[in-house]
């Protein structure tokens, strides 16, 4: 078994940590079946349970406490040449697969063998969730659930367990190893909450023997059976900053949004961008905002308050409304922005007519995963790390997400990729967290 520290392409894929929320499988029939709810051992033998949690709180207060630093520091200290240019160069990489199925595709690279996993038997797969806590994972969530279903239905999978960690490392350590000691888990899916904390875990679950698939955001370990993310932070941070750079004046003013400090593929966005504004002239300020509407549109109204502002970016698009009502409420011209595929934006967007565009950080990488088991279980070659496609979505192509999309809630993402799984439109439509 692989095990090795591999820096930051591993771990460049933390996304979204927010308001807490939690959520149980709704596909699961047997209500002895332990999954999320406020305490996260229900379900376990209590003895086991607290062990378990006494053990994880331990092993995150160590981690947490090694990482502490890194949350203080600057861009610089997040920023990695070789990374970012290995993300310049796959955003025009050619991927394998049929680009009908993005969440198919991946850049060619080293395989993993999967033949010792091959079986005729439907397996348990343990899932440990980071959260449901903002719009993109909900989104993400709904239609994993769905996939959960077609491959429920063909025999690959019999049930997923799943506990929701609620955005907390001591959680999700408790969740995986109440998964590891009691939950019979025939494979493990993991989504991690934060990159270092959550490393010990994971290689605790890889230590099993069983196949182990972790997604979205990285760890610093690469013992998993295939480690599934979009291209990454830098490639959208190069395409945001490139494109307001392209609409603006060297010397005009850019205010970046920002969700919160310390969550890896969050600060590689801004690093990539920052870097591309200095070069080019472009005066950036940048502010944390926690995704609150009401501390946005302060900061804009700010900002405005003290002069003209041309460009407005954003490292994730939900509050992109708030920050354009701002320009509104001002009585100001409409800024050059980049916000994301959440359809408010698009909406608003193409409302105002803005110069604009919207960055992507692929939400159909959730039918990844229990994809890739469906091909574990056949023992079938798949990418030790699958890096899936990551493509703007450019005013030209939005009035045909819209289309696509009509009828879908403003929280929805419109390239969820799950318009093929049985459930479409109705379920993401009606936007019931399962």
């Amino acid at each position: 078994m692989r095990r090795k520290k591999i820096g930051s392409l591993m771990a460049a894929t933390a996304a979204l940590a927010m308001l807490a929320a939690c959520s149980t499988d709704e596909s699961l029939d047997d209500p002895t079946t332990p999954a999320a709810a406020e305490d996260s051992n229900d379900g376990a033998e209590p003895d086991d349970a607290d062990d378990a949690v006494d053990a994880a709180d331990d092993t995150a207060d160590d981690t947490a406490d090694d990482a502490e630093g890194e949350d203080a520091g600057g861009s610089d200290e997040w920023f990695d040449q070789a990374v970012y240019d290995t993300q310049y160069e796959q955003r025009s990489a050619t991927f394998e697969g049929d680009a009908s199925a993005p969440h198919l595709q991946y850049i060619d690279g080293e395989m993993t063998d999967t033949s010792e996993f091959a079986t005729d038997e439907a397996m348990k797969v343990c899932f440990s969730n980071a959260s449901i806590s903002n719009p993109w994972r909900q989104t993400g969530w709904i239609t994993m659930n769905e996939q959960l279903k077609s491959l429920q239905e063909s025999g690959v999978i019999s049930e997923m367990e799943t506990r929701d960690a609620q955005d907390d490392d001591n959680t999700q350590i408790a969740d995986i190893d109440y998964f590891i000691a009691e939950a019979g888990c025939d494979a493990f899916v993991i989504s991690p909450n934060s990159t270092a904390a959550l490393t010990p875990a994971v290689e605790r679950a890889c230590d099993t023997g069983m196949p182990v698939v972790v997604f979205d955001r990285g760890v610093e370990t690469d013992c998993a059976t295939t480690f599934i993310h979009p291209i990454g932070g830098y490639a959208w941070g190069i395409d945001t900053a490139e494109f307001l750079v392209e609409n603006l004046e060297e010397g005009d003013k850019v205010v970046a949004l920002r969700i919160l400090p310390g969550v890896d593929v969050l600060e590689h966005r801004w690093a990539a961008a920052e870097k591309i504004f200095e070069e080019n002239g472009i005066e950036a300020v940048d502010y944390f905002t926690g995704a609150d509407p009401t501390e946005i549109k302060k900061i804009i109204s700010d900002e405005l308050a003290r002069g003209d502002v041309q460009g407005v970016w954003m490292d994730a698009g939900d509050g992109a409304v708030a920050a354009i009502e701002a320009f509104e409420d001002a009585g100001a011209d409409y800024p050059v922005m980049t916000g994301e595929d959440e359809m408010s934006f698009l909406r608003k967007w193409e409302e105002t007519g803005l110069t604009g565009m919207a960055p992507v950080y692929s939400n159909f990488q959730w039918r990844t995963p229990l994809l890739a088991l469906e091909k574990i279980a056949a023992g079938e070659e798949i990418p030790a790390e699958w890096v899936l496609p990551q493509e703007p979505i450019t005013e030209a192509e939005r009035g045909d997400f819209l289309t696509a999309n009509e009828g879908m809630p403003d929280g929805h993402y419109a390239k969820f990729g799950g318009e093929d799984l049985p459930g479409y439109p109705q379920v993401w439509q009606d936007r019931v967290i399962p």
